[in-house]
């Protein structure tokens, strides 16, 4: 393990150079790996690890639609695809990747397939930590670990068909065979991260949840809203609003924070841009900071957490969610950037 330095603060981090693919795989050779849940996270980690020569299998609900998905992607079934219960029973490792409201359902046939020496992985610490509400408590002779990529399976998999890795966090919970430091560094390789870095359930889920609501989805959104409305209200057009507010974002300047940080973008903008927002991030700062402090201690508490698994476990969630999202789908906003998408020269008609 490397012990890296992180703003000043040292971090362990493990990256393939230390554990290479080779090692994950004799690490992992009599292993059978389950994958449960095929929506979000579950292709991309099956399919990673399958690539990498992991004997993985899949376990979904037969003759649904991730069942077909899962089909499409190569599984075959009664060989490498199998219907839940059973491809728990096969399983060494359980890799418990349904949404947080259907781990709670299915817990209590899960918890009966766990069995002395087995491993159960999650990439969440949703369950574990808000166990209180949640029920998962795993049997004292399994090993639980995490392995949670910084992103969503969709990225996973194609960073890694480009021959890159999208970092992730580990973490060990329960290490009841003495090898879970081994499983679960392994099985990070394996499903194609780029480095580790060490972290623990309950940091991983409160950092992970005010991400989500946070700068990753919530408070980005209502940024993009709120520039993106006051430029409408003071008569600029909706292709000028959303180019100035998203497409040159997403487009141009991010990028280039991703490649060498922030300081280098600024210091590659124009003087009136750099002036302009090493003036105005203060108070942007100042402004959202206390909306992130009550944002926090909502996760913390538990609050979020409830709110999920009562939003998620209605009959009707399915409806609701598809209405909210339809609210953002067909907002001006987001209805000028498909057409501003569309004028991209990538995704123009190539001209005979």
């Amino acid at each position: 393990m490397a012990k890296l330095n992180f703003g000043g603060t040292e971090e362990n981090v493990v990256t393939r150079e230390e554990f290479p693919l080779s090692k994950a795989q004799d690490v992992l050779k009599d292993e059978v790996v389950a994958v449960i849940g095929y929506g979000v996270q579950g292709p991309g980690q099956a399919l990673n690890q399958k690539d990498n020569g992991i004997n993985v299998i899949v376990g979904q609900r037969k003759n649904s639609k991730t069942w077909d998905k899962a089909i499409a992607d190569g599984f075959v079934p009664g060989e490498t695809l199998f219907e839940i219960e059973e491809a728990l029973e096969r399983g060494t490792v359980i890799c418990y990747l349904l949404s947080d409201a259907a781990q709670i359902a299915l817990w209590p046939t899960v918890k009966k397939h766990l069995t002395p020496g087995k491993a159960l992985y999650f990439s969440h610490g949703f369950g574990i930590t808000f166990n209180e509400q949640t029920g998962i408590v795993p049997p004292a002779d399994v090993d639980v670990f995490l392995v949670a990529p910084k992103g969503s399976g969709t990225s996973l998999r194609r960073m890694f068909l480009q021959g890159r890795g999208l970092n992730s966090s580990y973490a060990i919970f329960q290490d009841a065979t003495g090898k879970a430091f081994e499983r679960v560094i392994a099985l990070g390789i394996a499903v194609g991260s780029g480095y580790l870095f060490e972290t623990d359930f309950r940091k991983e889920v409160f950092s992970d949840l005010t991400g989500e609501r946070g700068t990753l989805m919530g408070c980005i959104q209502g940024i993009f809203a709120a520039q993106y409305e006051v430029l409408r209200s003071k008569g600029h057009s909706p292709s000028e609003s959303f180019n100035e507010t998203v497409e040159e974002l997403t487009q141009s300047l991010m990028p280039l924070v991703a490649e060498n940080g922030m300081d280098w973008m600024y210091a590659n903008c124009s003087t009136t841009a750099q002036r302009g927002a090493l003036d105005w991030w203060k108070a942007f700062r100042d402004a959202t900071k206390p909306v992130f402090e009550d944002l926090y201690n909502s996760v913390a508490t538990g609050v979020e957490s409830q709110k999920s698994i009562d939003s998620n476990s209605k009959p009707d969630y399915r409806e609701k969610l598809d209405a909210e999202l339809a609210e953002l789908r067909e907002s001006e906003l987001w209805q000028a950037g498909k057409t501003v998408r569309s004028l991209r020269p990538e995704n123009q008609a190539v001209e005979a």
